[in-house]
């Protein structure tokens, strides 16, 4: 049966002479795997696979039989155009490290309706906004997939409460018995990245390069706190060195 829904394209691998699979964050199914074939030729048509580069947002009409692995696509077309992401080093650094995350923590292809449209609207902030807001985005997006994936933070900081707990993901009034803790600056920072509003007001939140390097690996700690699966990631050193952030 055939499928109108929307995706985004975590990763590509090259199968056989001129095809790809391609895994894709979709709408209707969540996590999907795609065979696309014809798309690494030298025919006029083989261009369109240049529209399947991680971090796409596509339009798809697509074939879905839930006893399968591998589906099929029928017809894909940009769903929206970056003016900025594709050409800007910074912008494009943090969309990889934005879908390396997403395939780190979704591995079965379950529907992720209020995810999927979160995931869609960040790539999209990320293509308008001002750098200043870019260099928060990576970790506003970690806490709040956390967040989507069902361990969010409980409690706000206060002077009362300035020690974030991530083995428990809650504000304490005293520095836990383990090593898994952030100090009262991180806390705070941490309660004001999650409480924004708009992404419009990270700009606001304002911390030196060496402070957000440590808050974003202290994030895929909590992570790897609460989600056993979670492997190495490559992207974070990348990040950091094209943010100088």
């Amino acid at each position: 049966m055939l499928h109108k829904t929307r995706g985004i394209v975590l990763r590509n691998i090259k199968y056989g002479d001129t095809s790809l699979i391609v895994s894709m964050f979709t709408e209707l199914f969540g996590v999907q795997s795609y065979i696309v074939n014809g798309v690494r030729s030298s025919k006029p048509k083989a261009a369109k696979g240049n529209l399947l580069q991680p971090g796409n947002i596509l339009e798809l009409v697509v074939y879905h039989n839930e006893i399968k692995n591998l589906q099929r696509i029928s017809e894909f077309k940009l769903g929206y155009i970056y003016s900025t992401v594709h050409f800007n080093v910074v912008k494009s650094t943090v969309a990889l490290y934005m879908i390396e995350l997403l395939q780190k923590c979704l591995k079965q292809p379950e529907q992720h309706l209020d995810l999927y449209y979160f995931t869609e609207n960040i790539l999209q902030l990320l293509d308008v906004s001002a750098l200043p807001i870019v260099a928060n985005l990576p970790l506003y997006f970690t806490l709040k997939l956390g967040e989507h994936l069902g361990f969010r933070l409980n409690g706000r900081f206060s002077e009362y409460t300035p020690y974030l707990d991530l083995l428990e993901g809650t504000f304490s009034d005293l520095p836990p018995h383990h090593p898994d803790h952030l100090d009262p600056t991180s806390s705070e920072l941490t309660d004001q990245l999650f409480q924004c509003t708009a992404v419009q007001h990270l700009a606001d939140i304002t911390m030196n390069k060496e402070r957000r390097r440590k808050l974003l690996y202290a994030y895929l700690d909590f992570f790897r706190l609460h989600l056993p699966d979670f492997t190495e990631m490559h992207s974070p050193p990348i990040l950091h060195e094209i943010l100088d952030a």
